[in-house]
């Protein structure tokens, strides 16, 4: 395949361009660019080599040329996403500072739906990823802690955004294709739910429900998991 490379590397270590020849027609931010138009507008399945050509107005096979294999193009695009974080001045609260960071983090998914399935270490070290996790850290200056705990603690947090986003996004695609309005197949549940209840087989679950009989504040559910992972990496209550 034109431009594939003879043994593994990374796209951030392949240059744009030689030096020689003509300047190319495109840069790397203008296919990770045409790519993440795509993928927000009709899903990651939807990218393609042959799409973004498509996109960009060029043959497949010059596409190769900027970006040898369909998982740079991916490396691209998370990286192109990644630099929509804002990177501000810490406020010495390291808590509050990482709070604002899952925060921004989950906009950032709901922005761009197929990102929490391309969330992977394999992609976590490019320029932008570099920038976010510098900025991670100097926000946790103030925590007295190593710099591996530390590392565990954007880890953590960024694994609990991914896995809330995507049940998020799962529910509002499965809700969306429902024959029927959202509350009619809430109800048919809690319908069937309440009646499994009063049989008697679940007392600990009727007693569950009986206590917190109110709605669910999802928001709520957001911010307390966010701070209890927080609260592990307390001075003195970490776990070595």
């Amino acid at each position: 395949m034109a431009g594939r490379p003879a043994e593994p590397e990374v796209i951030w270590a392949r240059p744009e361009r030689t030096g020689r020849g003509p300047k190319p027609a495109y840069t790397r931010a203008d296919i990770a660019a045409a790519a993440v138009r795509i993928a927000d507008a009709e899903g990651l399945d939807a990218v393609s080599m042959r799409h973004v050509a498509a996109e960009l107005g060029c043959g497949t096979m010059s596409l190769y040329n900027y970006v040898p294999r369909k998982e740079d193009l991916y490396e691209l695009m998370v990286d192109a996403v990644s630099g929509e974080h804002e990177l501000w001045e810490p406020t010495g609260d390291w808590r509050a500072d990482m709070l604002r960071v899952a925060h921004q983090t989950r906009a950032l998914m709901l922005r761009h739906p197929w990102l929490p399935g391309l969330m992977s270490p394999v992609y976590g070290f490019s320029p932008h990823a570099l920038r976010y996790i510098e900025h991670c850290l100097v926000c946790l200056d103030p925590l007295q802690a190593s710099y591996g705990t530390k590392m565990e603690l954007i880890s953590m947090l960024n694994a609990v955004v991914t896995v809330y986003v995507s049940n998020e996004i799962a529910t509002a695609e499965r809700v969306r294709l429902l024959p029927w309005s959202e509350e009619q197949e809430n109800a048919a549940r809690t319908g069937y739910l309440g009646g499994r209840i009063a049989s008697g087989a679940y007392p600990r679950m009727a007693a569950a429900f009986t206590e917190d009989a109110g709605p669910i504040d999802l928001e709520a559910v957001f911010e307390r998991t966010l701070g209890r992972v927080l609260d592990a990496f307390e001075p003195g209550r970490q776990i070595s």
